[in-house]
C-alpha cells in the first residue's frame, strides 16, 4: 500500500549500508559522502558534534534511512520528526495526500510522524547505531560527535501518556530495548563474520545507550502560554533534559507579516490575523523564555528558542488537498531572521537559538558566524539535488572555527536582516516561472530527458552546445547549433528563451544563461564557420522555392531549404531583409550587425533574396519555374481599435517610425502604452527615450503577474522608468486625458490568469499620445487572392505539414500564427522545408552528449552564488542524468540503477519506503508522479494487492509476480520471454546485483 511505510529491520539496513558503499561509494544514494575533520568540535549538551547543522523535524527525519542519509551528506545534529500521542495509521488518515509542495517557497500539511510511537523510537535507535558504525567503518568522522534532538508535542497531558513518556526515557536510556539490544547482537555478529573490517567489538560495545539528552518542544498554532511553559519546565525539572522551545513566526504580529511579505513578491500567499491573536504573543513570549532561561541556569542545563514554525496558510491555488497548509523556505526566512533580531536584542544575544526558517547554501554562513546554530534545513534539500545539498554546507562552513556558543552577534544578525529584505534573494518576480513541466506523461522506462531542449520550438541541442562552450569549443557548439537555429544572433538576443524557463537550475540558483551562451558561441566561431567550404547540399530534383517575405520566417526558410539543395529565391517588397526584427525592434534591443550577420548565413547554401519586390500572385512565378511557394509574410496589421472614443497610434506605425525617423516624433509630455505583452514593453522603453517625453505609463486590466510579457521584458521596463498602471481598461481619450475603468480580479479564466471585473469606478491618466500594443494582426489580402483558406480569425489552415489548402503553397511564422516568436518562425521553417525537400535537420544529435556522467553528477546538489560566468558551467545534463526524482524522496523511496545494455539509468520504486508525499512528482519534468508511474518493487503480496502500481513481487530467486500493461502474471525473468525485453533485463538487475533492496528479511542478502 504505497502510503504505508514500512521500517526496514536494522539487520537489513545495515546490509545495504554496506553493500551500496563498497558498490557505489554512495549511502541511500548520497554520493557526496562527507569526510569531517576531527579536529573540529563546536561543544552542546555536554557534548560535541563535528558540525552545526542537520535536518529539521520533518520528512527527513521519520525514517532511519532518512537521519543515516542526511549523516552522509556532513550532518551533525538531528531534529527528529515530532512525536504526539496521535501516530499511526489514526495520524496519516489525517494527513491529504500529496502532502509537500516545495517549486519555490515550500509549503506542506503534513506535522508529526506517520510511523506509530513506538516505529519512530526504533527507527532513531537503529540510524543512531549505523550512523555509529559507518563513522568508524568508512572513516567519516567521530562517531560521538553527533546529536539527536528529540521533538515533542503538542500538549502535556499528550506527552505524560505512556507511549510518549516511555519514548521519552527510552530515548535518554535505551539499553532494554528490545531493538537497541538486536542493533548490538547483529553489530557484533558484522564485526565477527568480517562484514565490518574497521568497526571493533569495543567500538560496538561503546555505542551510547544515551540516543538523546536534548528536545525541542513544539506546540500546535493557539496552544495557551501557561501550556507552552508547563511542557517546557516539565522537560527541565523532570525529564532533565536541555530545551528548546520552537516559536511561531506570528510572534512579529500580522501587520508585519502581510507588509513584508507584501513588499517581496509574496502578495499572493493569503492568510488573515486569526494565528496571530490566538498564538503566543510577545508580551507573554518573552517574561516566559526569561524565566525558562532561570530554571534552566538552576538546573545546569541549556534552554533556548527554535525559531521557526512553519507559518500557517490558507491553500488557494490548489497548491495542497487541504484548506491549510505551512509555509517554508525562501519567503519563511526574512520573518524568521527579524524575529532572531527581536529576541537577539531584547536578551543582549544571551538566548541560544536553534535556527530553521529558509537557512540554506546562501545564508548558513552568515547565521553561524553571527552565533546562530545549530541550524536545520526541511525546504532546500527537498528540491533537486536532495541530502547532495548537505555536503556543500560543510564546504562552506569550513572556515568557522569550532567553538562553544557564547552570544549571538545582534549586529551582524541585524545586517542579514537588511539584506533579506533588500538583496533581492528573497524577492518574488513579477511573474512566476510557467510550468517547468512538459505535456509527455512519464514513461514506466528509458525517462530522462532535458526539459530546455523538448520545450524548445526547435528542440535545439542545448546541453551538447553548453558542454562544448564549457569545454572551449565554440566551433562545435555553432556546429550544433546551427544544425537547427538559422538565426543564432537574433535568437541569441531576442529569443524568449522558454528553455530557461524550464531549465532544472530554477530550483537551485536561477535558470541557465542559454540564450547568452548561444550569442556567445555564435560570436566566437561565426567568421570561421562562414570562411569554410559549405557542405554539398544533394540537389533537390525538380524543386524550385519562392519565399514571400524577408523577415524571420522566411530568411530561416531559405536557410533550410537551400541547405537541402532546393534553388531557393527570397522576395521582400521592402528594402532590406529583416521583416519586423529590422523594421520594428528598437535599436537598443537589438543591432542591425547581429540582423545582417543572421541573412547572410541565411544566404550561405546558395539562397538568394530581392529586396524591394512586392509578390501579390503566384502566377508569374510559376511561369519562371517555381514549383513551391513559402508565404512567410509576417503580422504587419495594426492593432484593433480599443478605445470607443479618441485615436490612438498603432504600435508598429510607432516602434516603426522610432527606428528610421525618430526625430520626425512630436509624442507630447505624457505617453500611454495600452497593452501587457513584449511588444508593449518595446514601444513603452522607446518612448521613455523619446525627445520631450517625461512620463511613460502602460496601462493593463490586469496585475503585472498576468501579463503575457515575459518576466525579463518587465523588469526592464520598469528599470527604465515605465509606470505601470494596473487594473486599467481605457476607455476613451479626449482633450489630453485617458479615461479608463477600474478593474478588479475575479475568478481564473480558461487560461489561468484571473478574469478582470468593472468596479464601475474610473480613473483619469494625463496622455498627450496613446501608443495600442494589444496584438498585431494577420494581413490575408494574399492569401484571399490566392484562395487560400483562412480560419475564424483569418489565419491560414494548413495541416501538419504547413501546407495550406492550395498544393504546394505554405504557410510559416507570424503569418500563419499570428504574432510570436522567433525560434517559433524558425520551427516552421524547418517543418516546411522537410516536406518540400524531405530532408531532416538532426545530423549532430547522437554526437552530443552533454557530458560524461561523473562529471554531471559532481554538479548535482552544488549552488552558485556566481551567476554571471559566461559560458554559463551550471547545466546539470538532465539528459543524461535526471535522476531527480531520486533527490527529492526524503524516503530514499526513488532508486537508481543501470541496467546492462539500456543506454541510460532507470527508475525503481520502493513501495515499502513511499507514503505518498508527492515531492517526487512536483519536480519531475514530465506530467506524472513517479510514485505511482514509475516501475515499483513491493516488499508483500498485501502491498502489492492494495497499489495499482506497475511493478513486481520477488517470489523465489527469479521468479516474481508481475503487473505490467494491465495484466498481473508469474515470470521467470531469468528466462528470455514475450515479456518487454528491456524490463525484464531491469527485473534480473534488481534481483541479481541489488539484493538489498528485496524484501526485508529475504534472500542471503540478509545474512551478516
Amino acid at each position: 500500500m504505497s502510503d504505508i511505510m514500512r521500517p526496514i529491520p536494522f539487520r537489513d539496513l545495515l546490509d545495504w549500508v554496506l553493500t551500496e558503499y563498497k558498490k557505489n561509494r554512495s549511502i541511500f544514494g548520497v554520493r557526496k559522502v562527507v569526510q569531517r575533520d576531527e579536529e573540529k568540535r563546536f561543544p552542546i549538551f555536554g557534548q560535541t558534534i563535528e558540525t552545526v547543522y542537520g535536518p529539521a523535524a520533518g520528512p527527513n527525519t521519520q525514517l532511519a534511512q532518512n537521519l543515516i542519509a542526511a549523516y552522509a551528506g556532513g550532518s551533525s545534529w538531528f531534529e527528529l520528526k515530532t512525536v504526539q500521542k496521535m501516530d499511526g495509521r489514526e495520524l496519516a488518515k489525517c494527513v491529504p495526500k500529496p502532502c509537500i509542495e516545495m517549486r519555490d517557497e515550500g509549503y506542506n500539511c503534513e506535522w508529526s510522524t506517520e510511523l506509530t510511537v513506538e516505529e519512530a523510537l526504533h527507527e532513531y535507535i537503529k540510524a543512531w547505531f549505523i550512523i555509529h558504525i559507518i563513522a568508524k567503518e568508512f572513516d567519516l568522522g567521530d562517531p560521538d560527535g553527533i546529536v539527536f534532538n528529540m521533538s515533542v508535542g503538542y500538549d502535556l497531558d499528550g506527552i505524560r501518556q505512556p507511549k510518549v513518556n516511555h519514548f521519552i526515557d527510552t530515548m535518554i536510556d535505551a539499553s532494554k530495548d528490545e531493538v537497541f539490544q538486536d542493533c548490538v547482537e547483529t553489530s557484533l555478529e558484522a564485526v565477527r563474520s568480517k562484514r565490518l573490517h574497521h568497526v571493533t567489538i569495543r567500538d560496538i560495545r561503546r555505542i551510547p545507550s544515551r540516543i538523546s539528552d536534548s528536545v525541542t518542544e513544539s506546540t500546535l498554532h493557539g496552544c495557551p502560554p501557561a501550556e507552552i511553559e508547563a511542557i517546557a519546565s516539565y522537560m527541565l525539572k523532570t525529564k532533565k533534559l536541555n530545551t528548546f522551545v520552537k516559536c511561531n513566526p506570528t510572534l512579529l504580529g500580522y501587520e508585519y507579516a502581510r507588509r513584508t511579505l507584501d513588499g517581496l513578491g509574496f502578495d499572493y500567499i493569503a492568510f488573515d490575523d486569526h494565528h496571530f491573536t490566538t498564538d503566543l504573543q510577545w508580551k507573554d513570549a518573552v517574561p516566559m523564555l526569561e524565566r525558562l532561561q532561570g530554571e534552566a541556569d538552576e538546573l545546569g542545563l541549556s534552554f533556548g528558542v527554535k525559531l521557526t514554525n512553519t507559518f500557517p496558510v490558507d491553500v488557494k491555488a490548489h497548491e495542497l488537498p487541504s484548506e491549510e497548509m505551512y509555509m517554508s523556505g525562501r519567503a519563511l526566512f526574512p520573518l524568521t531572521i527579524e524575529l532572531v533580531r527581536r529576541l537577539s536584542e531584547q536578551f543582549n544575544g544571551k538566548l541560544r537559538i536553534s535556527y530553521c526558517g529558509g537557512a540554506d547554501y546562501f545564508n548558513i554562513h552568515d547565521l553561524v558566524s553571527a552565533g546562530v546554530w545549530p541550524v536545520t534545513v526541511a525546504s532546500t534539500i527537498l528540491k533537486p539535488g536532495g541530502y547532495e545539498r548537505l555536503s556543500q554546507f560543510y564546504e562552506v562552513l569550513s572556515d568557522i572555527p569550532g567553538k562553544a556558543f557564547t552570544k549571538v552577534d545582534v549586529s551582524a544578525v541585524t545586517k542579514l536582516e537588511k539584506r533579506a529584505l533588500e538583496s533581492g534573494r528573497y524577492s518574488k518576480p513579477v511573474k512566476p516561472l510557467p510550468s517547468m513541466k512538459v505535456e509527455d506523461s512519464l514513461p514506466l522506462m528509458n525517462c530522462f530527458l532535458a526539459p530546455c531542449t523538448t520545450s524548445c520550438p526547435i528542440h535545439q541541442d542545448i546541453p551538447a552546445y553548453l558542454q562544448a562552450m564549457e569545454e572551449g569549443r565554440p566551433y562545435d557548439a555553432f556546429r550544433i547549433i546551427v544544425e537547427k537555429n538559422a538565426l543564432p544572433f537574433i535568437t541569441g538576443t531576442l529569443c524568449p528563451h522558454t528553455c530557461a524557463d524550464r531549465c532544472m537550475r530554477n530550483h537551485y540558483e536561477e535558470g541557465l544563461h542559454i540564450r547568452e551562451v548561444k550569442l556567445q558561441a555564435a560570436e566566437s566561431a561565426y567568421d570561421t564557420y562562414m570562411s569554410e567550404p559549405k557542405r554539398p547540399a544533394p540537389k533537390a530534383s525538380g524543386k524550385k522555392a519562392a519565399v514571400i517575405g524577408a523577415g524571420p520566417a522566411g530568411l530561416a526558410s531559405a536557410f533550410f531549404l537551400s541547405r537541402a539543395g532546393v534553388e531557393t529565391v527570397v522576395f521582400e517588397k521592402r528594402p532590406e531583409a529583416g521583416g519586423i526584427v529590422k523594421y520594428a525592434i528598437p535599436h537598443f534591443r537589438i543591432e542591425d550587425r547581429k540582423i545582417e550577420k543572421d541573412v547572410k548565413l541565411c544566404q550561405r547554401f546558395g539562397a538568394r533574396i530581392i529586396t524591394g519586390k512586392e509578390i501579390t500572385d503566384l502566377e508569374q512565378l510559376k511561369k519562371d519555374g517555381f514549383t513551391d511557394f513559402v508565404l512567410a509574410t509576417g503580422a504587419w496589421k495594426g492593432s484593433a481599435p480599443v478605445l470607443k472614443e479618441g485615436k490612438s497610434m498603432d504600435a508598429l506605425d510607432f516602434l516603426t517610425a522610432v527606428k528610421y525617423g525618430q526625430d520626425s516624433l512630436n509624442l507630447g509630455k505624457d505617453v500611454v502604452v495600452i497593452g501587457g505583452g513584449n511588444t508593449a514593453m518595446d514601444v513603452a522603453r522607446a518612448a521613455v527615450r523619446q525627445r520631450g517625453v517625461r512620463t511613460v505609463r502602460l496601462v493593463y486590466r490586469r496585475t503585472k503577474r498576468y501579463m503575457p510579457a515575459d518576466e525579463e521584458e518587465l523588469r526592464m521596463a520598469l528599470e527604465d522608468g515605465v509606470i505601470f498602471e494596473e487594473l486599467l481598461a481605457p476607455v476613451s481619450l479626449k482633450d489630453g486625458t485617458l479615461v479608463c475603468s477600474v478593474m478588479k480580479l475575479g475568478e481564473p479564466d480558461e487560461s489561468g490568469r484571473r478574469r478582470p471585473v468593472d468596479t464601475g469606478e474610473k480613473k483619469l491618466l494625463p496622455a498627450d499620445t496613446v501608443i495600442t500594443a494589444v496584438g498585431e494582426r494577420i494581413d490575408a489580402a494574399l492569401y484571399e487572392k490566392l484562395s487560400v483558406k483562412l480560419d475564424e480569425k483569418g489565419r491560414p489552415v494548413v495541416d501538419e505539414q504547413l501546407q495550406t489548402s492550395r498544393p504546394h503553397i505554405y504557410a510559416v511564422g507570424d503569418g500563419r500564427r499570428g504574432p510570436a516568436t522567433v525560434v517559433k518562425a524558425i520551427a516552421d521553417a524547418a517543418r516546411c522545408a522537410q516536406a518540400i525537400a524531405g530532408a531532416h535537420f538532426d545530423r549532430y544529435e547522437e554526437e552530443n552528449a552533454a557530458g560524461d556522467e561523473a562529471t554531471l553528477l559532481r554538479k548535482k546538489g552544488q549552488l552558485t552564488a556566481e551567476l554571471s560566468q559566461q559560458p554559463d558551467p551550471r547545466c546539470l545534463g538532465c539528459a543524461t542524468v535526471c535522476e531527480v526524482c531520486t533527490d527529492v524522496c526524503p524516503n530514499r523511496a526513488n532508486i537508481a540503477i543501470k541496467v546492462p545494455g539500456l543506454k541510460m539509468d532507470q527508475i525503481l520504486h520502493m513501495d515499502g519506503m513511499c507514503n505518498e508525499c508527492g515531492n517526487c512528482a512536483v519536480f519531475c519534468p514530465y506530467s506524472g508522479r513517479p510514485y505511482k508511474d514509475k516501475l515499483t518493487l513491493f516488499w508483500s503480496k498485501e502491498d502489492m494487492d492494495s497499489s495499482e502500481n506497475q511493478g513486481f513481487l520477488v517470489l523465489k530467486g527469479t521468479n516474481v509476480r508481475l503487473r505490467f500493461a494491465g495484466t498481473v502474471q508469474e515470470v521467470d525473468v531469468a528466462e528470455k520471454s514475450d515479456l518487454y525485453e528491456p524490463l525484464r533485463k531491469f527485473i534480473l538487475e534488481v534481483i541479481q546485483h541489488h539484493s538489498y533492496l528485496l524484501a526485508p528479511g529475504a534472500g542471503e542478502h540478509a545474512e551478516l
